[in-house]
C-alpha cells in the first residue's frame, strides 16, 4: 500500500559525503539499511529530462559484515508516471548487470571503436523505467559480505533491495512490475520471481511487513533453466543449427543414444532431484554431463560458444568490452556514485555459488509455479548461442507444467515479424511464450535491437508475443 505521510515522516532523508561524493541517503525507520543515490550524473542517459539514479543500498548483515549492492535506476523516456518498473539481473552467476545496461539494451551503448557512449534508440528504457543491479555481492560495483550461497539464498537481498527501493520512491509502489534477465538469469528468475510472489502471500496475511511486488511480466534469453534437459540439447544443437554444424550424424547418434539419454549425463542427475539434492550430487551430475557431452564438442571444434558463427579468440571482443575500459575512468566512477573497482564476472562470487551445487540444480519446477500463477513469462533465445542454446530452451518450456501446457506442446513454431520483416519464430498458450531469434547470440538484445524491444514491449503491454 501507499506510504502514509506519518509514515515516511518517520523516515530519514539526509545528505552525507563518502570518499568525496555526497549522497542523497534514505533510511526507513527502524531499518538496518539505507539508500545511497546520486542523482542525474549526467552518465549514459542524456536524454533532456529524463532522471537518473546510481549508488548503493548499504545494510549491516551482523557485526561483522555489510552488504553494498550497486543499483543504476533509469526513469522511462516515455510516459514515466505510469511506465512499468523493470529490474535486470544479468547471470554469470557472479557476472555484473552492467552487461545488459551497456552490452545490450541500456540508455547508452559503445559503437563502432568509438571509447565514449552514444544513445542508444533501441534501448529498453524507451518504455520502461528501468532498474539495474549487481548482485552478488562482489560483482560489478557491488561490494562488501552476504550469505548467498545460492540462487535461492541470494533472493532475498534482491527482495530487500526493491523494499528499500521502493520507500525511498514511493511513487513506484504498486506499479507494474516485470523481471527480466538473461544466462544463469534462468536459475535467478524462476527462483527470485517465486520467491516475490510468496513474500507478497505473507504481506497479504500480515506475516510479512513489506510492499507487495505487482509481478506481472518474467523474461529470460538464453537462459540456464534445468541442466538435465538442457544438456541433452548440446547433441541436438550441435548436428542441427543451421549455422555452424559440429558434429557427424554418426557422433549425434553415439551423444543422443548413449552419453546423454542412458549411460552417462541423464543417469547422473538421478541424485540431484530439484532443490533436494546434495551438494555433491549436484555438483557430481554437473561435472559428469560436462566431460559427456559439452566440453567434448567444444574441443574439437573453434568457435565461440556464444556466438557459433564466430572463432573462439572472439569470445571477450563481441560485443565491445569498451565499456568497462570506461567504467574504470575515475571521472565516471565518481559521477555515478560507485565506491569500488569494477569486476565483470569477478571468479570470487561466482566459485562461492557454484561450490553448492546451484549450478546444475533445476528451476523448471518454480517457473511452471510462475507460469502456473498467471504470470507473463517469455522464454527466448538466440539462435547462434551454443551455451544456452535455443534447442534447451524449447525443450525446457515444452516440459513444464501448467494449465494450457498441452495446447502449448501442441503448437508449431511461427514466424515472428517486425514490421512484416521476419525476426525468428515463435508459439504462445496461455501466458507462456516462447521465442527464437534469428542470427543472435547470447546477448540477444545486442544482435537484435529491433527484435528484442517489441517483444519487450509486448510483454510489458498484454504478455503475449504477436507478429507485426
Amino acid at each position: 500500500m501507499p506510504q502514509s505521510a506519518n509514515t515516511e515522516s518517520l523516515h530519514r532523508r539526509y545528505l552525507e559525503t563518502r570518499n568525496g561524493v555526497e549522497y542523497n541517503i534514505f533510511k526507513r525507520e527502524g531499518a538496518k539499511s539505507s539508500l545511497a543515490y546520486v542523482e542525474d550524473s549526467g552518465i549514459c542517459e542524456t536524454t533532456p529530462g529524463v532522471t537518473t539514479y546510481s549508488g548503493y543500498l548499504d545494510a549491516d548483515l551482523n557485526a561483522k559484515s555489510t552488504m553494498h549492492m550497486w543499483y543504476w535506476f533509469f526513469e522511462a523516456r516515455t510516459a514515466p508516471s505510469t511506465a512499468p518498473l523493470v529490474l535486470w539481473l544479468n547471470g554469470g552467476p557472479g557476472c555484473s548487470s552492467m552487461i545488459g545496461l551497456f552490452q545490450e539494451h541500456g540508455p547508452c551503448h559503445f559503437v563502432n571503436g568509438s571509447t565514449e557512449p552514444s544513445l542508444n534508440e533501441y534501448s529498453w528504457n524507451n518504455v520502461a523505467n528501468m532498474l539495474y543491479v549487481d548482485q552478488p555481492i562482489g560483482v560489478g560495483f557491488s561490494y562488501g559480505t552476504d550469505d548467498a550461497t545460492s540462487t535461492v539464498t541470494a533472493a532475498e537481498y534482491v527482495w530487500q533491495f526493491l523494499q528499500n527501493f521502493y520507500a525511498a520512491f514511493p511513487t513506484y509502489e504498486s506499479r507494474d512490475f516485470a523481471l527480466f534477465t538473461e544466462s544463469y538469469g534462468g536459475h535467478y528468475g524462476p527462483e527470485f520471481a517465486s520467491y516475490f510472489e510468496s513474500q507478497n502471500a505473507a504481506i497479504a496475511a500480515g506475516t510479512v511487513d513489506g510492499e507487495t511486488i505487482n509481478l506481472i511480466a518474467l523474461g529470460i534469453n538464453n537462459g540456464w533453466i534445468d541442466p538435465e534437459l538442457q544438456y541433452q540439447a548440446y547433441p541436438i544443437f550441435a548436428y542441427n543449427n543451421t549455422y555452424n554444424q559440429l558434429i557427424t550424424l554418426r557422433q549425434y547418434e553415439n551423444y543422443i543414444c548413449n552419453r546423454t539419454d542412458t549411460e552417462e549425463c541423464v543417469p547422473a542427475y538421478s541424485g540431484c532431484t530439484s532443490l533436494t539434492g546434495s551438494n555433491s550430487a549436484c555438483l557430481s551430475a554437473g561435472s559428469t554431463c560436462a566431460s559427456a557431452v559439452e566440453t567434448p564438442i567444444e574441443n574439437a571444434n573453434n568457435f565461440n560458444v556464444y556466438d557459433v558463427l564466430e572463432p573462439r579468440s572472439d569470445e571477450d571482443t563481441d560485443p565491445s568490452e569498451q565499456y568497462a575500459t570506461y567504467l574504470a575512468n575515475a571521472t565516471v566512477i565518481s559521477a555515478i556514485g560507485a565506491q569500488s573497482t569494477y569486476q565483470e564476472c569477478p571468479t570470487g562470487p561466482y566459485a562461492k555459488i557454484v561450490a553448492t551445487g546451484d549450478e546444475a540444480r533445476s528451476f523448471l519446477e518454480p517457473l511452471a509455479e510462475v507460469v502456473q500463477s498467471g504470470v507473463n513469462v517469455l522464454i527466448w533465445a538466440g539462435d547462434l548461442d551454443w551455451i544456452c542454446n535455443w534447442y534447451g530452451s524449447q525443450l525446457v518450456v515444452n516440459n513444464l507444467n501448467y494449465s494450457d501446457a498441452a495446447e502449448f506442446q501442441a503448437k508449431a513454431l511461427e514466424e515472428y515479424t517486425v514490421d512484416g520483416v521476419s525476426g525468428g519464430q515463435f508459439k504462445t498458450a496461455g501466458n507462456l511464450n516462447f521465442l527464437r531469434v534469428y542470427e543472435a547470440g547470447h546477448e540477444v538484445p545486442y544482435y537484435q535491437p529491433v527484435v528484442a524491444l517489441q517483444a519487450f514491449t509486448q510483454m510489458l503491454a498484454d504478455g503475449v508475443l504477436s507478429s507485426t
